[in-house]
């Protein structure tokens, strides 16, 4: 009995090793049309791209492929503008997240507010952005925090606002591009 276990140890072990390549390489073509999970024609290019880390690609396609964010450039930019008034917790170009830290107005302290825009599609559309606001009241017995109800269209407000922003930056790119 302790061969036979000794004997299928040993068969295993050496099935492990036998001669095969065992680091996985990234492959080095694709198949044909197929991309990259970072959406990349050529998998030589890299995980932030040609142009590197900040190549938001303005002109031209639009569709997200390519090296640079997977998000619309227009709707990104638009949203850190729109959001520029309060402090950013977390940006994610790649993912289209950007999340505020608690802003509260100086006028009203006891309140404060909480953004997370999130950038849907790489076309400039309407329904391409979604915004989500978080509102909360100091409680004057404790002086906690306490989740309150946002007002009905604030978000909307927010994503009508990023929305005329990224307007306004694409006809200043068409602008100038002639």
């Amino acid at each position: 009995m302790r061969i036979a276990v000794l004997a299928i140890a040993a068969a295993t072990l050496a099935a492990c090793g036998g001669g095969v390549e065992t680091e996985r390489r990234y492959p080095q073509e694709l198949p044909q049309g197929k991309r990259d999970p970072l959406g990349n024609q050529d998998p030589g290019v890299g995980i932030f791209g040609e142009g590197g880390l900040l190549s938001f690609n303005f002109g031209g396609d639009q569709t997200g492929g390519g090296g640079g964010i997977g998000v619309n450039a227009f709707l990104w930019r638009a949203s850190l503008d729109t959001l520029a008034f309060a402090p950013l917790a977390s940006a994610d170009p790649f993912g289209g997240v950007i999340i505020s830290d608690w802003y509260a107005d100086p006028a009203v302290p006891d309140e404060r507010f909480k953004m997370t825009v999130y950038i849907l599609d790489a076309r400039l559309r309407a329904d391409g952005i979604k915004v989500s606001v978080f509102r909360q009241e100091r409680a004057p017995e404790t002086g906690a925090w306490q989740d309150a109800a946002v007002a009905p269209g604030t978000a909307v407000q927010i994503e009508n606002a990023i929305l005329i922003r990224a307007r306004q930056l694409r006809v200043d790119m068409l602008a100038a591009a002639q």
